[in-house]
């Protein structure tokens, strides 16, 4: 009995790993397309008008306007006076403060000093401060 069942394992298994073999040749998709699809972030996006620091912004002020009104629901059913939606954005997406601004250029100073020091031509230092800053937003 115990021999039988050695022999059907060995038997599934193999028939398994033949399977699949045969299901990875006839599939015409190579390792490098696999994870590149809609629903992940891998894939590339290709003839996409939306797409660009505009569209980005316009969907982070959609997004976060969302969560603003469903903070003021919340605030409401606990009796709270709810908060204007616009004015909250405007602060919570306005100007960056002086203290983030001074380590974003102590970063980019830091930055420049190893490309130096390595040979290499240092970047310019207001422009790396706005692609910094672009970046974060």
């Amino acid at each position: 009995m115990q021999a039988a069942f050695g022999t059907v394992v060995l038997i599934v298994c193999a028939v398994g790993i033949v399977g699949a073999l045969v299901a990875m040749l006839v599939n015409g998709r190579t390792w490098e397309h696999y994870g590149k699809n809609r629903l992940t972030m891998d894939g590339e996006r290709s003839g996409d008008s939306g797409s660009g620091p505009a569209a980005a912004t316009a969907e982070r002020d959609t997004e976060i306007r969302q969560l603003l009104e469903a903070r003021n629901h919340h605030r409401r059913r606990r009796g709270e006076a709810p908060i204007e939606i616009e004015q909250e954005l405007a602060r919570l997406t306005g100007q960056l403060d002086a203290e983030l601004l001074a380590e974003i250029r102590e970063l980019v100073i830091a930055r420049n000093y190893r490309r130096i020091r390595s040979g290499r031509r240092p970047l310019d230092l207001e422009a790396e401060i706005e692609r910094e800053i672009a970046a974060l937003r």
